[in-house]
Parts: structure tokens; sequence; C-alpha cells
């Protein structure tokens, strides 16, 4: 059996829910998990050990656990698909600027 993901290495996060009146806690690889509290410190315990227990049903069944965003590589590329009007202004806009479209939309990608 492979060896399974410290559950530690997820990226979690906590937001206070005025639907629910209580913090919430999230695990961004496990969206489908949540866990309400009164306070972040008992959500973020919450969502922990529920995403520990979930980590563990997945792998007994044999379904994929996913792997911590931290832990993943990337590649530095992705494909973005968007309108013909829009690429060709981004065209005009990275020749006025004497750089690359790619060179471009990375620097609107890393202002944002």
């Amino acid at each position: 059996m492979a060896e399974l993901p410290d559950h530690t290495h997820y990226a979690y996060r906590v937001l206070w829910s005025a639907e629910d009146a209580e913090f919430v806690g999230l695990c961004a690889e496990l969206p489908s998990l949540s866990w309400l509290a009164a306070t972040q410190e008992e959500a973020i315990v919450g969502i922990r050990d529920l995403v520990l227990d979930t980590v563990a049903d997945l792998a007994e069944s044999g379904e994929p656990v996913p792997q911590p965003l931290a832990e993943r590589k990337y590649s530095g590329k992705f494909m973005v698909r968007v309108s013909a009007e829009l690429h060709a202004r981004l065209v005009r806009e990275a020749a006025e600027m004497n750089v690359s479209l790619n060179q471009l939309a990375g620097q609107r990608l890393a202002a944002s």
C-alpha cells in the first residue's frame, strides 16, 4: 500500500460563515469537506481531523487520495482560452510594449 500524504500538509483555511453564525474550516484539496465550530481554533482542528479520517477512508476503499498542493510539482505552463477579440488586443498591447504575449500574460497574472 502506498504511503498516505501527511494530512497536516494540506491547504487549510478558516472563514466566518454569516449564514451559519460560526467559523467554517475548509481544505482546498478536498473541497466537499467542511467543519463548523464556534471558534477558529476548533474549526481548524475539526477540518484537520475530518481530512485525516477521509484520507484513510479513501485509501482503504481504493479511491484516489489527493496529493497536497504544496507537494505537487508545477511545470509553469497552462493554457487559457480567450475570445478572438481579447487575443488580438493582447497581441497588440504586447507588441506595443515590445514583449512577447507570454511575458505580458505573466506580468498581468503576477500583478493580480
